[in-house]
């Protein structure tokens, strides 16, 4: 359960006398259950329509600690069940009509697939099947097979896929609405695969040390380098477009 702060002074913190809180103030107090979880996310969620934070005059969201338990419900779903967003609203909505619905047990082999055993080092990484991604993702095959055609989703190993997969393939299906083609984001993907590449090089003299203690960091320090090349990425977009999120 996402606990909220009773808040402090300035646009950082819960504005005074009314218990809401800043996006700053909501990044910190999901990152303790979410650390990987960012400005941008909250955003988008909230252009998804899922959480419907309050406007200063100036502009600046203020969030209600409902809205931060919504959101922890969101990234729960996500992170737990590889839900996408459009399977999320509806579970939200049909919670709000207070009725019950079942989600997806995390681990559960679908159809045709297997359980996955731990690594040896390193945590467990999860895997679904090509059923449950097609169910998750609420495609067919026939669509599938074009993404996968264009380089932007692909098993990694006897027919499963990373569960990351279920969020590419919602933002795949979300840009779609704009007029956005899968053959479009194929620049996209070989600028990502050129970014791990970089990552990878930096920490593959980790990876390859003696010492298991250093071979555990190259872990963490993947995920930070990924963190600063996605935020170095969306800064650059950004500017690129001359926009500013607020």
């Amino acid at each position: 359960m996402v606990q909220t702060p009773s808040g402090g002074a300035g646009d950082g913190a819960a504005a005074a006398g009314t218990g809401l809180m800043s996006i700053g103030t909501v990044l910190g107090v999901l990152r303790e259950e979410f650390p990987e979880v960012t400005i941008s996310k909250i955003r988008f969620l909230e252009s998804e329509g899922l959480i419907e934070p309050q406007r200063t005059p100036s502009g600046y969201r203020k969030f209600s600690a409902g809205d931060v338990e919504r959101l922890g419900h969101v990234l729960r779903m996500q992170r737990d069940h590889y839900l996408p967003l459009k399977v999320i609203r509806e579970h939200l909505d049909a919670m709000e009509r207070g009725e019950a619905v079942q989600l997806p047990v995390l681990g559960r082999p679908g159809d045709g697939e297997t359980a996955q055993e731990p690594a040896a080092e390193g945590p467990a990484v999860a895997r679904i099947g090509r059923g449950r991604l097609l169910a998750a993702a609420g495609i067919d095959e026939r669509t599938l097979a074009e993404w996968e055609s264009y380089g932007l989703l692909a098993p990694v190993e006897d027919g499963l896929y990373d569960a990351e997969a279920v969020t590419v393939a919602g933002l795949i299906t979300e840009l779609g609405r704009f007029g956005i083609e899968p053959r479009h984001l194929r620049a996209m993907k070989a600028a990502a695969d050129r970014e791990a590449g970089l990552v990878d090089q930096v920490v593959a003299p980790l990876k390859r040390h003696r010492n298991p203690q250093t071979r555990a960091h190259a872990q963490a320090r993947t995920k930070e380098l990924a963190g600063l090349t996605m935020k170095l990425h969306a800064a650059l977009v950004q500017a690129a477009l001359g926009i500013r999120l607020p």
